[in-house]
């Protein structure tokens, strides 16, 4: 069973969403959010990322910082620029990129099914980046931004969410930067959210598909509120925390790369027979950028040229969690020729997101960079299934777009 609960969310005015609207804290450095936000007094990012209005010396994890962003949450309610919802509701939340549109429900999810496998992981948290959101949701007493999960598609569901987008008017409608549309309806009538909500109770298992540490830190704020409220009832909003959960059939996972500083002290060459004798076919496809085009086959670029590497089925371990690309990648490659063992912590390394293009990966080899790979995208499939089974995914291994906005929607602990 799955809790999709209604809630009464903090949001912005119609008139002002497309200023307020931005993209989550976790995508960019404070410099980029700093600018993002520049001549804009609206912007989402003084709440989620408030250090920006703070002096350069200030720690961004500073007690200071999450009282910046509390302060900034009433400031933008006080100026009328959000507004409290007057009854618990649910929202459909659609997102159009490059043509392809995903649509679904923003509701609360429940901390205990977090706790109890229902809403199932597939990465490992840091701590540090935890606590950061755990001190952030706490002090500003509100999940500021949602978490991104999926599930099995239900055409019930997905016939119910497209015929009330198609009847109503929508909240929103906003194109952000980037050329991603953001577009927002209500759904407000009690009898609909309980159609839903009786819905998701036959749904089995809810996925993360972003937000690890958003989730661990709004089930650790659930435990921190509990202790503080001995009391508590079970039905309190802090043992809820929201999320915009979408049918797996709209999500588009792209690719997610490596780029790496240097050969470990190897020569081009060198370095190309050390692949070959890993277990890879490797193939010089010439200057002209190409994809992988299959799974186990990756791409390289190095000195201006791109290869093709394809496994060799000898080297291609039988388990779930081994036979990802990123796993082939890291074990028979980065590791043991490069000497990355930690991709983690390693700052030899470094990760683009497949939604840059090839071009990117080019540009880092240009500058900072010697070589970089290609990884075919992991089929949405195959995390449920590492879920299911309870195992955890390499680092880096999934890159979901588009992101989820931020500043459409709180929910007040």
């Amino acid at each position: 069973m799955a809790l999709i609960r209604a809630f009464r969310a903090i949001r912005p005015r119609t008139e002002y969403a497309g200023r307020v609207i931005s993209l989550p804290y976790d995508v960019m450095n404070r410099e980029e959010a700093k600018r993002m936000a520049e001549d804009n007094p609206y912007s989402f990012l003084h709440i989620c990322r408030a250090e920006i209005d703070m002096p350069e010396e200030t720690d961004p994890y500073a007690a200071a910082v999450y009282e910046k962003a509390r302060k900034n949450i009433e400031e933008y309610i006080e100026r009328g620029v959000f507004f409290r919802e007057e009854k618990p509701m649910l929202y459909i939340y659609r997102e159009i990129m490059n043509g392809n549109m995903q649509t679904g429900i923003v509701g609360c999810v429940a901390a205990d099914e977090y706790r109890d496998g229902i809403i199932k992981k597939h990465e490992l948290t840091r701590l540090d980046k935890e606590i950061d959101r755990i001190n952030h949701f706490d002090v500003c007493g509100a999940d500021t931004e949602p978490v991104f999960l999926t599930y099995r598609d239900d055409e019930r569901i997905t016939c119910i969410v497209n015929t009330w987008a198609d009847e109503h008017t929508p909240e929103y409608d906003v194109t952000a930067d980037g050329g991603v549309r953001h577009i927002l309806w209500k759904i407000d009538d009690e009898n609909k959210i309980a159609e839903i909500t009786d819905l998701f109770e036959e749904i089995k298992s809810l996925y993360i598909a972003d937000g690890h540490h958003r989730s661990a830190s709004a089930y650790k704020v659930a435990l921190k509120r509990r202790e503080e409220n001995p009391g508590f009832t079970g039905d309190e909003e802090f043992n809820f925390f929201m999320a915009a959960v979408f049918p797996a059939g709209d999500l588009k996972i792209f690719d997610y790369n490596r780029v790496v500083r240097d050969l470990n002290g190897l020569s081009k060459e060198q370095f190309i027979e050390a692949v070959r004798n890993a277990g890879f076919k490797v193939i010089r496809l010439g200057r002209e950028a190409a994809h992988p085009r299959a799974s186990h086959v990756f791409t390289m670029y190095l000195d201006g040229i791109w290869y093709e590497l394809e496994a060799l089925d000898e080297i291609i371990p039988g388990d779930v969690i081994g036979a990802l690309d990123v796993s082939i990648l890291q074990e028979r490659v980065l590791a043991p020729i490069l000497g990355i063992d930690d991709p983690r912590a390693d700052d030899r390394i470094d990760f683009v997101g497949g939604v840059r293009g090839l071009a990117e990966l080019e540009r880092r080899c240009g500058e900072d960079m010697k070589v970089a790979f290609t990884v075919y995208p992991v089929d949405i499939s195959k995390l449920m299934s590492v879920a299911d089974a309870g195992l955890i995914m390499p680092p880096k291994s999934t890159w979901f777009e588009p992101k989820l906005a931020s500043g459409l929607f709180m929910h007040e602990l």
